[in-house]
């Protein structure tokens, strides 16, 4: 009961956002009554599809599902850019009224701006959140590294989100990609899949093939315990990856060493007690003499506490980047990294910006990444 009342809720407030980007965008257009009655069809169409693009799979089966959840979340792209763009819009309006600058002309075609701005960042973030995501090179200077691992690589993919848009083409073409780097070492951040493995075992099968000197680890991110992270972790082993639960490995690299721990996602026990994250834990029977001490994290808000047990280097994702505007501007209230290469007392926090995307098939100012991190010497 509680849940139908929360999914009237949701459903009525998008309702009522739909109705107010017409109400403000429409009659403001400078078309015939036909064009503008278009536009309240594909307002309506946009208000039924958002849903049920995010229930397809609840409410139908494959593959009818997919192609209700492409259609949902294309449109809840053009939704978010179109709301966005209305309520800037009314408070550029009433900011040039201030001024005494206001007047049809600028009313009129502030109106033809927005469906054509967001239309345009919609073709482009598809384009770009479709697109094989680049490479992207980042060095991390540690203190005290052993000549012998100056150089060493680690590439980096994370929040791929293998789902009902994201399928096994996708990812067979990032796999690709990451293998021809050579790295010495390959890192699955989280947030993988977005649905059970019985469903998407085909499309996560090209994680078979990563190829790195010292072989490929995962660590689960909260999206895997939406879909029964316990489950995944068996699928992702018996893909030949090293899933990290709060424990470590020590690799020997060419007479030094490096110790490549994980935790479990951060809000992992709210799902399972037993899968509390805890990078001090990680470290347990750790020998001393390792070159350089690196956490996989998936949160940038393990962080504290990896920084606390002594280590060297996080590699983090889960934020996207933001994925499209104005999202970027929200991430911070939750994490304390956005994106990038970022320093908290002597560790250093790379945040992947993410290789695949989640929801709307769209990037916009957020492109996404497949990271080469190479350690070098300060």
């Amino acid at each position: 009961m509680r849940v139908r009342s929360s999914a009237v809720v949701v459903v009525s407030m998008l309702a009522l956002l739909h109705a107010y980007i017409g109400w403000r965008i429409l009659p403001a257009l400078p078309v015939p009554s036909l064009v503008e009655g278009v536009g309240i069809a594909l307002l309506l169409l946009s208000c039924a599809l958002v849903p049920a693009g995010m229930l397809a799979h609840v409410i139908v089966r494959p593959p009818l599902a997919d192609r209700l959840s492409w259609a949902g979340m294309l449109v809840l792209g053009m939704f978010s850019s179109l709301f966005v763009l209305t309520l800037l819009r009314d408070l550029m309006l009433s900011a040039s009224g201030l001024f005494g600058v206001h007047g049809a002309e600028l009313t009129t075609w502030s109106a033809v701006a927005v469906p054509s701005l967001a239309a345009l960042a919609t073709l482009i973030g598809f384009f770009n959140a479709r697109r094989v995501a680049r490479v992207v090179d980042v060095e991390v200077p540690i203190d005290n590294l052993p000549e012998a691992l100056h150089g060493f690589t680690i590439a980096q993919i994370s929040d791929i989100h293998v789902g009902p848009t994201i399928k096994r083409g996708y990812l067979d073409a990032i796999v690709d990609r990451v293998n021809t780097l050579q790295a010495d070492a390959v890192a699955v951040t989280g947030d993988l899949v977005d649905g059970s493995v019985r469903n998407l075992a085909p499309h996560t099968a090209p994680l078979a093939r990563l190829a790195a000197r010292h072989g490929a680890y995962f660590v689960t991110g909260n999206h895997e315990y939406y879909s029964n992270a316990h489950a995944w972790i068996d699928e992702v082993r018996r893909l030949g990856l090293t899933v990290l639960m709060n424990e470590h490995v020590v690799l020997p690299h060419d007479g030094a060493a490096v110790l490549l721990a994980g935790v479990n996602d951060f809000t992992a026990h709210h799902f399972d007690a037993s899968h509390r994250s805890d990078p001090r834990a990680a470290l347990a029977g750790a020998p001393a003499d390792v070159g350089v001490k690196i956490l996989l994290a998936h949160q940038p808000r393990s962080a504290p506490a990896a920084a606390e047990a002594g280590f060297d280097l996080q590699l983090s994702g889960h934020t996207h980047g933001g994925q499209f505007f104005p999202w970027n501007f929200f991430v911070p209230m939750q994490q304390p990294y956005v994106a990038g290469l970022n320093r908290l007392k002597k560790l250093w926090v790379y945040t992947s910006r993410g290789t695949g995307y989640w929801g709307p098939p769209k990037r916009f100012g957020a492109p996404s990444e497949i990271t080469r991190v190479t350690l070098v010497r300060s």
